[in-house]
Order: C-alpha cells, then structure tokens, then sequence
C-alpha cells in the first residue's frame, strides 16, 4: 500500500515553487555572468582555448567519475533490494523495521536515483578538481631519464603515477559506499537479521551480493600493493633524512608487497568463489588472512629487520639509497650543475689588488629597494595619488656600453589616496585610471644630500636637486640612459596596485577625460594633461547586453544607468601582471616579486614562471612556501603558497605590457618535460625560446624564489658523499638577516659582480651561507645567466675551519667598533632614526668584502631614509666613510677607490660621521700593508675643532644641527637639506674632535 504524502496547499506549492525558481535563476545568471566575463577577458587577450580547456576538462571530469561513482552505488543498492527475502521473517525486530519498509517500498526507485545523484555530485565536483593531474596524464612526456629501482621513466611518476592513485582511491570508495548501502538496504529489508533465526543471520543472496563487493575491495587492495612499491621512492627515511626508499623499504618491505599481492588477490579469487557456494566461513578466513599477513608481513617484519638488521649498521646498509637521494634531488631542483671552487680567504688585501676588482667593488651596492620606497615616493611622486610598491625593484641596464643595476619602479595610480570628496565611481573608473612613468636611479651613486639620482620617470620638470653639482650629474646620467633606453610609451594601465577595474575610452562630445600627468611638478593640481586611451586594451562595452553583463558581474549599476559609458568604451579588469599571468597560465607558480623593463620603449612586466612537481622519485620534498621565504617576503612581494614540491624548473618567461595588458608566454627551459605536457595540453600557448626578443631578454634575470629554493636544498645537498651526508656534519643553513627590526632569512641581493673565473661583470643573485648552528661563513653561492640565458650556478667555498665571520658576526663586530657606534649613536639623536641597508658580502681579492649602506631618516610624516655612510669590512678591518671610495682608500690604502663611480671618490661628498682610518676590530692585531706602508688603524684628529674644545658645547651644536636638518627634510627644500646635512657634519667633526682632546673624565655623549 502506497504512503501517502503530506497535502500540501496550493498557494504553499507555488510560494514554493517561485522562490526556488528565484534561487536558481539567480545562481544561474550570477554564474553565466561571471563565467561570459571570463570568456571576454580570455578573448581579449587572446587566449579562449585556455579557458575552453579547462572547463571542458572539469566538465569530463565530473561526468565520467560521477556518473561511473554514481552508477556504482545506485546499482548496488538496486541490486540489494532485488534480493531482498520474498517474505521477511516474523520476528520483533522485522515487525519494527516493516515500518519503514512501508514507506521506502513505494518509492525504492526514486530513492536509489537519488542516492546515485548525491553520492555521483559529491564525487564528481571532487574529481573535477583533478583537471590538472588529468592533462598531464593524457599528455605525459617522457623525461629521458628513469629511477634508479625500477628503471622506469620518470615520466611515469610524475604524470601517470598520481592519477592511478586518484582512480584508485575513488574507486575505494566506490565500493565501501557500496558495501554500507547494500548493507543497510539488506537489513531493512530483512536479508540481514541481528536476531538469529531458523534461516540464520544472512541470507545466502547477501552472501553472494557481499562476497562479490568485498572480493572487487581485496582485488583493489591488490592493486594498491602494486603501487605501493613506487609509492617506496616518495617515502621519508627518518635515520638517513633522505626521501625516497630506503634499505628497509627496498630489502624487506618491497618482498613484503610483493607476497601481500598475491595473498590479497588469492582472497580476492576466494571471495568470487564463494558466489557459489555462499558460506561465511571461506571469505571470513580469506579476510582473516590477508589481516594478518598485512600485520606480521607487511608491517612487523620490516620494522623488526629495520630496527635489528638496518639500523646497527646504518652509514653501510643505507650508503646507495643516500646516494640516490643526493642524485635524485640536485637532478630535480638543478642545483647538479652548479660550478664549484675552493676559496681559502685573504684577510688583507692591497690597493693594487683591489683596483683589479673594479668589476665588483666599483659596483657595490648603495641604495637598497626595500628601503627606499617612501624615498621614490615622496621625490617622485608628484601628486598624492600616486604611489609606489612598497619594495623596488632591481633590474640590470647597459648604458654607454657599461653594465648597471638600477633601482626600478613605476609611478602607479592609487585611487585610495583620492580626497574623499573626489571619490565617486566617475573619478575612480573612468578619470583616474591609469600611473605614467618607470622611475629609475643607478643603484651605486647617490646625491651629495643622500638621494638617489633619477634618470628615468620625471614628470614635467626634473626634481630640484641639493647641490649644483648632483644637478648636473643627474642631467648627465639621465640623458645617458634615456639615449640607450627610450620610454616611448609611459603610460601604465597595468600594475602591481591596480586592483579594480578601470572604464575607458572617448567621452561624451569625445573629449579626453583620463587624467593624464601634471603640467608641473608644483603649483595648481587643476593644471594636467588629459588623454583618452588608444590600445587594444580591454574589452568592448559597446552594446546594452555587455553594459547589463558588467552591471552584473561588478555589482555596479553605472554600467547601466551613467552617461560615461557609450560606443568607444571599454573595460579593464584584471589589471595585476601576476594575477593576469595567473589567470593565463593556471598550471605555473608564479615568482612573487614582478618587475618593470623598458623594452623597445614600452614598459613590460616580467614574471618568472615556474613548473614544479611532488612526485619526482628519491627527491627532497620541500614546502615551497616556507623554502622560500624570508625577511622581507609580503612586504611588497607575494609569498608562495605552502604547496609539497620536489621538482622546479624556471621553465616560463611572462611579460604583461603596461599599457595594452598584452600577455606574453615565452618557453625558458626547452628541455622540461613538464612544460612540454602543459604546452600540449593547451595547444601550444608557450611561445618557443627562440621568439624571445634580444631586448627583453637583456633584461632576464635569475628569478628569487626559485634560488631561494635552490639555495635551502645546497645547503645539505652540495654533500654528494653518502657517508658525509649520513653525519651531517657540513652541512650549511641560511644565514638570518642581520639587519635589527627585521626578522627570518636573509634575502639574497642582486648586484653587478666579477667573480673569480668570470670574464666580465655580470648581473647575478648571491648569498652568503653560514655552517650548520654557527654563523661563520662557509660559502657563497651565486647565480646568473651567461651570454646565451644559460643559467649558471656557482659557489665559493671556504675551508671547512675558517672563522671568517658570516653576516650577523660581520655586522656585530662593524658596529660595535668604537669610532662606527658612536657615530650611529649621532645619527641616532632625538627622533632621528638610522635605517640599515642590505649588508652585501661580495669576493674581492681573494677575500669577503662586506658593504652596508648607511641611512638616517628624521622624524615626521614626510621624511625619507638619506644616504649617510658606507659600512664596511675586510679581514679584521672595518672602515666607515660617506662615500664608497672613501671606505675603499681607507680599507685597503690609498689608490683602492680608482674605480669607484662618479660621486663617490673621497671627499665627492660631506662627511657626516667622519672615520678616515680602517680600524680592526676589537681586540684584533693591525696587519702590515704588503706595499710597505702601514694600513691606518686610528683616527685621525678631525680637523675644525670648537672653540674652545669644550664637549658640552660641541655636542649642544650637534643637536641644534641635527634640529636644524629634521626641519629641512620636513619642508621638503633639497637645498635646505643639503646645506643642514653639511652644518651637522660640522657640528659632528667639532664634537669628535672635543671628545678626542679631553683627557678627563670620559665625555657624555650627545643627547645622553
């Protein structure tokens, strides 16, 4: 008899139907928008198949294992209520389940449809999520290469491997849902019964329904030890802290799977069997079986041998599965190519010798671009709207024939910034819309006030300089680099802070609404060029139907309803280079740090692209996200997320024009494999190697995250001898960055270096690396890109028992000198504040040459970190100067500075903390100079001393000029600020010169 269902009004119907129908179309049209979104933006930019290989992908997906899934367990569940017992049995337990058998019979067919639907539509929006892992499978790529175990290509792996996995594990659960519907379908409908009766607990249909689910269940289990034994080659051996088999997995666990596979799929032929006989015990004593094998053979055994038979003898029994993991592991993080070269380290070097290392010291480093962000801002910004990244970036120039790092970045728009009352959706999407200019300044000269000297990026006129001199040298320098790198086109639509959408296009009447730039750097802010965009940017908004689609998809009614849209308009959106290389390319990881190029006059984004792995076997798993982090990691930079990777290769070059959003996908590593599978999955979106143009390839440059990487993995894996590796003991870490107020890892810094072997300078990432719990330095490790983009990898090696200092030694022993604290003490005054630049540890002279910029940043909103002083440190001798060549000549002795730029010979600028003298370190004996004159290791008395000498009064003048200088930089008048900067390094020669007379009591110090 068929249950009746609850009435039900029809007025409820109705209320119902129309608000499920609400839901619905609201999901669909909130969906179909943003999916049609994505499809302009994709035909926009030139790439449908992406977005047409995806979906297709997913759509496959979740149909295939859905509905297979689905079908599984509907059928099982049909088949269970098919054998149900004719007539159940009369018993209290079946008269409290007749019941629900009442209302299930009735409608058992819509129920079982519906119970495939759920379990198919969970499974399925589980597998579309394997798109990835499909493609590659479908198009895998032999690697050329095969493991050391099984002597099968890597290419097995890494593209099949995992999605056999994937099948497997759903099929498992296949089955087990399988087992749990039959059975709760054989017992409502009495086949089970928890009461024994004259026809016992089963009924031979369930018998024979159960045998043949649990038999497909062994039979994968089968199947599952099958994999197992490549499974071995990802594991983790705790003793040895090596991935991959071990010698336990290898010599007891593999026959252990081996034996466990056939037993399993003996039980599974028992289990089919049984169909024939259907009696409980044979398949109870298969499973029985299998249980106790799995425990004595699979898992006692192989731990009892490991803990009795591998362990007593580990550094022998493990030696060739250790060497198989170094192997395996520089092979897949490409580190097995790195150059190496013993450097047993000067302490002293002489003027001659330092002048042959014009290739490195003369390009030392003196602006660093994680400090010099407000710097930009606050010289070039021109407008309050205007903003720049909160780390710079560096990137390498060739001006008048000579290589050059310069500190880069583009004058971005930032709406936020806007006064309130000019924040309506008119000013935000459709006048303010664009940056203009890439700001560039020679990473080695600075002004005679500490200011960068910007070459690129002016608006209107030039910035006022400090001195007539930094003027003329700032002219000089910009028209060199605008001669040999032209920005024809400084517009910047594109950018790292662009992160709303921007309207364009001629207004109504066609006249220029976009504010362009200013007439003038000071003066009235109504005073500006407008511009209307000419690219092929964005996407047409020309037609109702796209006005009501934006409308939709921004949430934002002005697409439907202002004037400022009409014929000639288009959208931006998704304006961030990385997140549109992102968009592009789903399957790179993205480095975190993009940086600006001017390229054939245009200005391109350049993003380094990265395919990577976790199934690589006998390789190192690392966490990328944490591997690749460091001190200034999120600030201004995108950090990785925490994904298992145990191959990566820099296999793609990206570019995103400023201007238009054009992308660009430029194959890098033509050897990958991986990048070879992505690119056939999706029609060849990677432009080959040889279609990089020589222009933008002159601005490559080894990508951050992945030496980070590379740098970790050296640091235990430049060990390729398995008994040392066993030990441990030499291996290396990272240093942490010394620099006070910033915590986690030393970055590594870009710089312009000759290193030992090197023909020429060349624009590389370095690092330095410290032993193993200790910070003395043991290494540094460097990486660039030769004349034909190879990439090259090299490290210098120090002995094993050299204490030369690493960098947080290097930088304690630089500043607790006596003459270099005092004088930070006096740039420390008052409110003022003494920011740290990057400390660079560069080879020079067969010695470690350590070079720290010095800032001082006074109080207040508006003020920036100036350039006072170079830090720096040779052997036991540190020197302190306000120019580089002043630290050289006074480091190494008279003549050393011959190759120090333009700028920054001695005396080029004022001295603020004057320190003539290399001073060791200390407790440290002076060593003789080799050219017979004695390396200083005093300070002179400085000339200018106070009248009177009196220390009170000198140290009153310090304050008053250091006053005096806090006032300039708030006014913002670079005249002003050069000439206080002068009067306080007066006032500090005068103060330095009392202290050193008095012959009392020991002198306060100033402002103590």
């Amino acid at each position: 008899m068929r249950s009746p269902l609850p009435s039900v009004s029809r007025r409820a119907r109705r209320v119902v139907i129309v608000l499920v129908s609400a839901v619905v179309l609201l999901f669909v049209l909130t969906a179909g928008s943003s999916l049609y979104a994505d499809w302009l933006w994709y035909d926009e930019v030139g790439l449908t198949r992406v977005l047409s290989t995806t979906l297709q992908t997913r759509l496959l997906l979740f149909v295939l294992f859905g509905v297979v899934t689905g079908a599984i367990v509907a059928v099982n569940v049909y088949v269970a209520y098919r054998l149900r017992p004719i007539f159940a049995p009369m018993s209290l337990e079946q008269q409290n389940l007749e019941r629900y058998r009442m209302a299930i019979a009735p409608r058992f067919g819509l129920l079982t449809l519906a119970v495939g639907a759920v379990v198919g539509m969970i499974t399925g929006l589980s597998a579309q999520g394997q798109w990835k892992t499909w493609l590659l499978f479908v198009n895998s790529t032999p690697f050329g290469e095969t493991d050391a175990q099984y002597d099968r290509d890597i290419s097995f792996y890494v593209f099949e491997y995992p999605f056999w996995r994937y099948v497997l594990s759903v099929a498992f659960t296949a089955i087990v849902l399988s087992v749990i519907a039959s059975l709760v379908v054989h017992y409502l409908f009495g086949g089970i019964r928890l009461q024994a009766g004259s026809g016992g607990r089963l009924s031979t249909a369930v018998i024979g329904h159960l045998s043949v689910l649990l038999g497909i269940f062994v039979a994968l289990k089968a199947v599952a030890y099958y994999l197992d034994r490549f499974g071995m080659l990802f594991g983790y051996n705790d003793s040895t802290k090596t991935h991959g088999a071990s010698a336990a997995d290898i010599e007891f666990l593999l026959p252990a799977k081996n034996i466990l596979l056939w037993i399993a799929a003996l039980c599974a032929l028992v289990f089919f069997a049984n169909l024939g006989f259907r009696r409980v015990l044979p398949p109870a004593m298969a499973l029985i079986l299998l249980g106790i094998s799995a425990i004595v053979i699979g898992g006692a055994v192989p731990a009892l041998a490991e803990q009795f038979t591998i362990k007593p003898n580990a550094i022998d029994r493990e030696a060739d599965y250790i060497e198989r993991s170094i192997s395996a592991t520089r092979d897949a993080y490409d580190i097995d190519d790195i150059q190496r070269q013993d450097y047993a380290p000067n302490t002293n070097a002489t003027p001659e010798q330092v002048k042959k290392e014009a290739g490195t010291v003369g390009n030392a480093r003196l602006l660093d671009p994680n400090v010099l962000s407000d710097t930009f801002t606050q010289l070039q910004q021109v407008r309050t709207f205007y903003r720049f990244n909160s780390s710079l970036d560096i990137d390498q120039y060739t001006v008048d024939d000579q290589l050059q790092d310069y500190i880069v970045a583009v004058r971005e728009m930032d709406t936020s910034r806007l006064d309130e009352g000019q924040k309506n959706w008119i000013n935000l999407h459709t006048s303010y819309t664009h940056g203009y200019g890439l700001v560039a300044a020679p990473a080695n000269q600075v002004t005679e006030g500490g200011q960068p000297y910007f070459v690129s990026g002016s608006l209107g006129e030039a910035p006022a300089s400090d001195s007539e001199a930094s003027e003329q040298q700032a002219a000089k320098l910009a028209a060199a680099f605008a001669t040999d790198n032209p920005v024809k086109q400084p517009r910047v639509y594109y950018g790292e802070l662009a992160s709303d959408y921007a309207v364009v296009g001629k207004a109504p009447g066609g006249r220029d609404r976009e504010f362009d730039r200013p007439t003038s750097q000071g003066g009235d802010q109504s005073e500006q060029v407008s511009f209307t965009y000419d690219g092929e940017g964005g996407v047409s908004v020309d037609s109702l139907t796209r006005r009501a689609l934006y409308a939709l998809y921004f949430r934002e009614r002005n697409f439907l309803l202002s004037d400022a849209l009409n014929e000639n308009s288009k959208v931006m959106y998704v304006r961030n280079p990385r997140e549109r290389v992102e968009k592009v390319a789903p399957f790179l990881t993205l480095d975190g740090d993009p940086y600006p190029a001017v390229v054939d006059g245009r200005i391109k984004w350049i993003i380094d692209g990265y395919t990577t792995s976790n199934y690589f076997p006998y390789s190192q798993r690392e966490t990328l996200g944490a591997t690749a982090v460091d001190s200034r990691t999120g600030a201004g930079t995108a950090a990785q997320p925490n994904d298992q990777i145990n191959y990566i290769r820099n296999s793609v070059k990206a570019t995103v024009d400023a201007y238009d959003g054009t992308v660009s996908l430029y194959q890098f590593d033509d050897t990958d494999p991986v990048l070879k599978a992505w690119n056939k999955a999706f029609d060849g979106i990677i432009k080959p190697k040889k279609d990089i143009p020589d222009e933008l390839a002159e601005h490559f440059r080894y990508p951050e995250d992945l030496f980070k990487v590379q740098r970790s993995l050296l640091a235990k894996y430049h060990v390729t001898a398995a008994d040392d590796f066993f030990t441990g003991q030499d291996f290396w870490q990272v240093p942490d960055d010394p620099t006070p107020a910033r915590g986690g890892k030393q970055p590594p810094f870009y710089v312009v270096a000759q290193w030992p072997d090197q023909a020429k300078p060349t624009f590389q990432l370095t690092t330095p690396m410290v032993a193993n719990r200790r910070n003395n330095l043991t290494a540094l490790i460097s990486a660039h890109y030769d004349d034909n983009y190879k990439p090259v990898l090299q490290m210098l090696e120090l002995p094993g028992d050299s204490q030369i200092a690493g960098p947080t030694q290097a930088q304690n022993k630089m500043r607790s000198e006596d003459t270099v604290r005092d004088n930070l003490n006096v740039l420390d005054l008052g409110d003022s504040q003494v920011v740290y630049g990057n400390l660079l540890t560069l080879p020079v002279a067969g010695g470690l040459l350590y070079v720290e910029p010095i800032y001082q940043r006074a109080s207040g909103q508006d003020s920036i970190p100036l350039f006072q002083n170079v830090l720096m440190s040779y052997g036991e001798k540190v020197a302190y100067q306000s120019t580089l060549g002043g630290a050289l000549d006074n480091l190494f002795g008279p003549g050393a500075s011959e190759d120090a730029p333009e700028g920054q010979q001695p005396g080029d600028r004022p001295s603020g903390t004057p320190s003539p003298g290399a001073t060791p370190s200390p407790g440290a004996t002076p060593t003789p100079s080799t050219t017979g004159t004695p390396a200083p290791t005093t300070s002179p008395t400085p000339s200018a001393p106070p009248a009177g000498g009196n220390v009170d009064a000198a140290a009153a003048a310090v304050e008053r000029a250091n006053a005096n200088l806090k006032a300039a930089q708030r006014s913002g008048d670079l005249a002003a600020i050069g000439k206080a900067s002068q009067e306080l390094a007066n006032a500090v020669d005068a103060w330095q010169s009392a202290r050193a007379r008095a012959s009392a009591s020991p002198t306060p110090r100033p402002g103590g």
